[in-house]
C-alpha cells in the first residue's frame, strides 16, 4: 500500500530520501573486485580462466572461449520463431528511433579564410557485458548493441558468464543473431570486465563497456573507468507517475508494480493532486498484486520504497519531479502532451495512458539504459551519441593569425607560459623568415 506523503513545500527532504535507495559499496567488495582487476591486468588469460573455473565452474581456455557456429546453431534451434519475429520488430523500433540522432559532424567556412569544424567518429571496439542464466534480458542486448551499430562500431563484443556446461542462453544467442554480432566470449563477471578493459593475449581491448551486471561487474566497470569509458553506473530502478483526478487507477497501480518487480530497492512513486485517486490506486494494487509471479518483491518496493505524494497543483508536481529526477516517468493527466515543456530532469518520458513504462523498456524505440537515483539532473539515457568521439580542427591564414597574435601573446605570459607566446611570435619574426627564404634559395 502507497505511504501518503505531503508535499508541505519539503522537495529536498523528500528527494533524499527516495534518492538514498543507492546504497554504498562496501571496502570487502571494492577490495575483492580491485585484487581480480590487478590479477587480470597482470597474468591476462592465466587468471581470467583461473577465474572462470573458480567462480562459473566452465573450464575455460582458448579454444572454447567463444561460442561456436556450431553452439550458435543449436542454441538458435530452441527459439519460437514468433520470439525470433519480436526481437527482430523490437531492433526495428528501437533503430527508427535512434537514426534521429546521427549527424554531428559539421564544418564552417568564413569569408576571411577560416575553416572550423568538428568530426564525429565511432568508436572502435565495444563491449557489451550481458548477464547469464535465468537473469538474461534479451531486450538489453537490443538496446545496447543498435545506437552502437548505428554509431558506426565495427567491432561489438559480448561477454557473458557461463555455468559447467559452457552454454549461453538461447534468449541471448537471438539477441545477438538480430542484431549482427558474431563474436560472444564465454566470460563474466568482475573478470570478463577487466579482461576486455586491460586486454590479454585472446581478449583484444575494447573502447568502451556497456550493459548491467551485479554488484561486482558493477564495481568493476567504476575501478576500470578512465582506462575504457563505460555507460553509467546504475542503480536501482524506479518510476514516479505524475497523474490528476482523471487518471484510472488500474493503470496507475500497474504502473506502479511493473517498475516495483524489478528489485526490492526499486522505488514506485506517485505524485497527484487527487487524494481519491490515492485510494483508489492502494485498492488496485491489492487486488491486482495478488495474481503476480513477483508479489513479494512487489511489496517490499512498495512498501519501503514507494509512496504516494499529495500536491496543490501539477506545477507543484512537476517541481517535485524535477527534483526527483525520476529514470521513468509517466504523465497520466489530462492532455499530457501539453505538460511535457514541464519536464527538466527524467531519463525517459512516456505520456498518456497507452505508453504505459514497460512499453519504453522492450519496444516504443526509446532506450531503456537510463540514469537512475537523480542522476538523470546531469546525466542522458543511452544513444547514438554514446558510441561517438568528437575531434575538432580549425585552419587559419596568416593574415588572419596576425590580428590574433598580440592578444593570444599576452594571453599566454598572463599565465607564465613563455613557449605558448614564442610559439606565436615565431611566426612573425620576420628576420628569421628571411634568413630561412635565403637559405632555401
Amino acid at each position: 500500500m502507497l505511504k501518503k506523503i505531503n508535499n508541505n513545500g519539503n522537495i529536498s527532504q523528500i528527494a533524499t530520501k527516495f534518492q538514498g535507495r543507492k546504497t554504498n559499496v562496501s571496502e570487502e567488495v571494492n577490495q575483492i573486485v580491485q585484487n581480480i582487476v590487478d590479477d587480470i591486468r597482470a597474468k591476462g588469460d592465466e587468471a581470467l580462466f583461473d577465474y572462470a573455473k573458480k567462480l562459473d565452474g566452465y573450464k575455460l581456455t582458448k579454444e572454447n572461449l567463444t561460442v561456436t557456429p556450431a553452439e550458435r546453431v543449436a542454441g538458435l534451434e530452441k527459439i519460437d520463431p514468433d520470439y525470433l519475429r519480436i526481437l527482430q520488430r523490437a531492433k526495428k523500433q528501437i533503430e527508427e528511433f535512434h537514426k534521429h540522432q546521427l549527424g554531428n559532424s559539421w564544418t564552417t567556412y568564413k569569408e576571411n579564410g577560416v575553416i572550423m569544424g568538428q568530426i564525429a567518429r565511432p568508436l572502435e571496439r565495444v563491449a557489451l557485458y550481458v548477464p547469464g542464466g535465468t537473469a538474461a534480458y534479451p531486450s538489453t542486448v537490443i538496446m545496447n548493441a543498435v545506437p552502437a551499430l548505428l554509431a558506426g562500431v565495427e567491432d561489438l563484443v559480448i561477454i557473458t558468464p557461463v555455468k559447467a556446461d559452457g552454454l549461453v542462453n538461447p534468449n541471448i544467442l537471438a539477441a545477438a543473431e538480430v542484431c549482427g554480432i558474431s563474436t560472444i566470449y564465454k566470460v563474466g563477471g568482475a573478470q570478463a570486465v577487466a579482461a576486455v578493459a586491460y586486454g590479454t593475449s585472446s581478449i583484444p581491448k575494447v573502447d568502451k563497456i556497456v550493459g548491467p551486471g551485479n554488484l561486482f561487474v558493477a564495481t568493476a566497470k567504476k575501478i576500470c573507468y578512465g582506462i575504457v569509458d563505460i555507460d553509467m553506473i546504475a542503480g536501482p530502478s524506479e518510476v514516479l507517475i505524475i497523474a490528476d483526478e482523471y487518471a484510472n487507477p488500474k493503470y496507475v497501480a500497474a504502473d506502479l508494480m511493473a517498475q516495483a518487480e524489478h528489485d526490492k530497492l526499486a522505488s514506485a512513486i506517485l505524485v497527484t493532486t487527487s487524494e481519491k485517486l490515492v485510494v483508489l490506486v492502494n485498492k488496485e494494487l491489492d487486488r491486482q498484486v495478488k495474481s503476480l509471479e513477483r508479489r513479494e518483491i512487489i511489496e517490499s518496493s512498495i512498501e519501503n520504497y514507494g509512496g504516494a505524494i499529495l500536491v496543490d497543483t501539477l506545477d507543484e508536481a512537476f517541481e517535485v519531479s524535477n527534483q526527483l529526477a525520476p529514470e521513468h516517468l509517466e504523465i497520466l493527466t489530462q492532455d499530457s502532451l501539453a505538460q511535457l515543456p514541464k519536464v527538466k530532469n527524467a531519463g525517459s518520458i512516456f505520456l498518456g495512458e497507452y505508453t504505459p513504462e514497460p512499453l519504453g523498456d522492450y519496444m516504443s524505440g526509446s532506450n531503456h539504459v537510463l540514469p537512475t537515483g537523480g542522476t538523470a539532473k546531469f546525466y542522458s539515457g543511452l544513444g547514438v551519441y554514446s558510441f561517438v568521439k568528437y575531434s575538432t580542427f580549425s585552419y587559419y591564414p596568416k593574415a588572419i593569425l596576425a590580428t590574433f597574435k598580440d592578444d593570444v601573446e599576452a594571453f599566454a605570459e598572463s599565465e607564465g607560459l613563455t613557449a605558448h607566446a614564442n610559439s606565436i611570435a615565431v611566426r612573425f619574426d620576420e628576420a628569421d623568415e628571411a634568413k630561412n627564404t635565403n637559405k632555401g634559395e
